[in-house]
């Protein structure tokens, strides 16, 4: 293993444990970052540079091709009462996405964070 290599490595295990830290916390990406003094660009980019890592080395075990899902989009609609005959007891300030079958209602106060988790696990 060359230094451009071990470098590679020692940078990873310090991000995967920058990620296990901001989980830890309990704070969204935001907040930690802010609080971290860095930007929450620089975390996106090494979240997906581990990723990337974990499939290769998912792929050196297993013998197969691996890669990750790419992005794709979806409508976001916006519920009102006379779309869902239940939202009118509902809170006027909530955000309602449809995809696949599956209906996703979320309030005002529920964070951005772990919605945006739960559409990339849905989709």
């Amino acid at each position: 293993m060359n230094t451009r290599e071990i470098s590679a490595e020692y940078r990873l295990a310090h991000w995967a444990q920058v990620m296990q830290n901001r989980e830890a916390s309990g704070l969204s990406i935001r907040a930690y970052c802010k609080e971290a003094g860095f930007h929450e660009n620089n975390y996106y980019y090494w979240q997906r540079k581990l990723r990337e890592s974990s499939c290769e080395e998912l792929a050196k075990i297993e013998g197969e091709d691996c890669e990750l899902a790419p992005y794709k989009f979806t409508e976001v609609k916006l519920a009102s009462t006379s779309t869902y005959p239940s939202a009118a007891i509902a809170d006027q300030n909530q955000v309602s996405v449809e995809t696949a079958g599956l209906r996703i209602v979320a309030g005002s106060g529920y964070p951005i964070d772990k919605l945006a988790y739960l559409l990339r696990e849905v989709m």
